[in-house]
């Protein structure tokens, strides 16, 4: 993207579908972002659809393209536009809210005009989509091995450093925080201080398959 310019053509890879989504500005890669990072998001698609219907106050025909199709793990849908703010587009863009609104709502779906998330938050994330991919999940007995340094909330770098060399570790440690086992405030700078802990279920276990670290120390 040249500077000065919102607009950011561009393909993203889903960890959601292990395929590439096609983007057209910043403030759209920026949520498909998010809602690759949704647990509940199975599938998203770029410019899916194109609504046609007549205006009633002149009879001309009005079309829309939404930006972006998100399929929720309970079989319902998201159709997005992503502006740069919720101003953007002006007065068509208002109108063709109704209108999606209003057919997603006959079909079970939700539209909605999402606007990018804070600055912090936002570079948090690219920060960890970085590491999306599951390759940097390293070995099988690293996922508990994390689990057991982050029991209990701690700096990040300190738990990782109790784990084995950061060099290995951290490439999971920050793709553990990206797919939400392992959890810390994002709306804070993310960093060696940060405090991480693993994210537990509604019993207070820790999400993580039954093992110990040495599994990860002799692996």
């Amino acid at each position: 993207m040249m500077p000065g310019r919102r607009w950011g053509p561009g393909w993203w890879w889903s960890a959601t579908t292990g395929r590439h989504v096609v983007h057209g500005s910043a403030a759209m890669r920026t949520r498909l972002m998010v809602l690759d990072r949704d647990p509940d998001v199975t599938g998203l698609s770029a410019r899916p659809v194109r609504l046609l219907w007549r205006d009633t106050a002149d009879g001309r025909v009005r079309s829309w393209v939404p930006q972006l199709f998100a399929r929720y793990a309970d079989g319902t849908g998201l159709l997005a536009d992503c502006p740069s703010s919720l101003a953007a587009g002006g007065d068509r863009a208002q109108q063709a809210r109704v209108v999606l609104e209003a057919a997603c709502t006959r079909v079970g779906w939700t539209y909605r005009r999402l606007e990018p998330p804070p600055a912090v938050v936002a570079a948090n994330l690219r920060w960890l989509a970085g590491y999306r991919h599951p390759r940097n999940q390293g070995p099988p007995g690293l996922r508990p091995a994390l689990a057991e340094a982050f029991a209990a909330p701690r700096p990040l770098a300190d738990g990782a450093a109790s784990v084995g060399d950061p060099l290995q570790v951290l490439p999971a440690v920050y793709h553990a925080l990206w797919s939400g086992w392992l959890a810390a405030r994002l709306d804070e700078p993310l960093s060696e201080r940060a405090l991480l802990c693993a994210h537990r279920d509604d019993r207070g276990r820790a999400d993580v398959p039954a093992a110990s670290a040495a599994e990860w120390s002799e692996g």
